[in-house]
């Protein structure tokens, strides 16, 4: 007769055509429990299933536990086997406490400090479009009644309208409440930079202490930049370097593997000086270089290392190779495959 080992939480069992044949139950204090939950989630075996594995080792046993195949077992995906815990004296109940108070560690194991940085630095993105919006309405507005004034300079036309100079057009709003309104737009523009300049300066003293790797290698105001397109450090730690060459470069990523575009050379990593003023030819180079480096920074910094030198000046030597071996411009490139994919389809 086929049988069938089960693990559970409240014990591990032996099911013969789905009777229980043999049955190792657990504690019913809330700390046991708990410590059996954390084993399970960690992919070990609890006392109960250590007991069943070595009495059914051997013995043609069957089970869907991934865990007990690892040991021995036989895996077959296609059983159905299933205890109540109710049939062996458990109420379910029991569960409730420490399910939650497992939850409450894994979600404080798993919480990844850079989280405010990424918000931090989408404030900025929000503020920066709501700003450009506000300062081209003041910009408009303002050479409404004083043409000198140029438009296109934010900044000047709401410091024109805080100092509340009248205009030597004469042709400043009839109603005093507009003018009134028209203020307290500047004066909302004014607060917009200042809030975004005190994002920017708490980004570039947090992300030095929170990622000392990165921030050398790439810059506070770059790292923080990339940490939040990557989606934090732990997964930005679990990306291989050549996803991280390209991050901010999705969409022409996406037109590349539709074969209607070359393959982008770099994303976010082209606000980096030494890529940025590179030429045209040593930039893709110096991406993927850089590129090696941000992986390893993320990695070191993920896991609390300290801050390792040797990664900038072997980045900067890296460069300086590059330089001195430029590409010559027209020469042929290799492309990948999936380049020309959809022409064959």
């Amino acid at each position: 007769m086929p049988r069938e080992a089960v693990s559970t939480w409240f014990g591990a069992f032996l099911l013969e055509e789905g009777k229980i044949v043999r049955s190792y139950p657990g504690p019913k204090d809330a700390a046991a429990i708990l410590e059996r939950i954390a084993l399970r989630r960690a992919g070990d075996l609890t006392p109960e299933d250590a007991h069943l594995v070595r009495e059914a080792t051997g013995a043609d046993v069957g089970t869907r536990d991934r865990r007990l195949a690892e040991r021995g077992l036989r895996l077959d995906l296609r059983l159905r086997g299933s205890v109540d815990p109710t049939t062996v004296g458990f109420d379910p109940r029991l569960l409730r406490d420490p399910l939650l108070e497992e939850a409450d560690r894994a979600l404080h194991a798993g919480w990844d400090p850079s989280i405010h940085v990424q918000e931090a630095v989408r404030a900025m993105t929000d503020l920066d479009h709501i700003r450009n919006l506000l300062g081209e309405r003041i910009g408009s507005w303002s050479s409404r009644d004083a043409p000198e004034t140029d438009p296109g300079d934010h900044a000047a036309a709401a410091r024109l309208l805080l100092e509340d100079v009248t205009p030597a057009s004469g042709l400043s709003p009839p109603d005093p409440s507009l003018a009134r309104a028209r203020r307290r737009l500047a004066e909302t523009y004014r607060s917009i930079e200042s809030v975004r300049s005190d994002l920017d300066k708490a980004v570039e003293e947090t992300v030095p202490k929170q990622c000392p790797n990165l921030s050398v290698l790439l810059g506070p105001a770059l790292a923080a930049r990339m940490l939040a397109q990557a989606g934090g450090l732990d997964r930005m730690s679990r990306m291989p370097a050549s996803t991280i060459q390209v991050l901010g470069a999705e969409r022409a990523f996406f037109e590349h593997l539709r074969g209607r575009a070359p393959p982008p050379r770099h994303g976010l990593l082209f606000l980096h000086p030494r890529i940025q003023s590179a030429g045209r030819t040593e930039r893709g180079r110096l991406a993927r270089a850089l590129a090696g480096k941000t992986a390893i920074a993320a990695r070191l910094d993920r896991n609390g290392a300290p801050l390792d030198p040797d990664l900038t000046h072997e980045f900067e030597n890296r460069a300086a190779v590059i330089r001195a071996n430029p590409r010559r411009r027209g020469a042929p490139r290799s492309r990948s495959p999936l380049h020309r994919a959809p022409q064959h389809r």
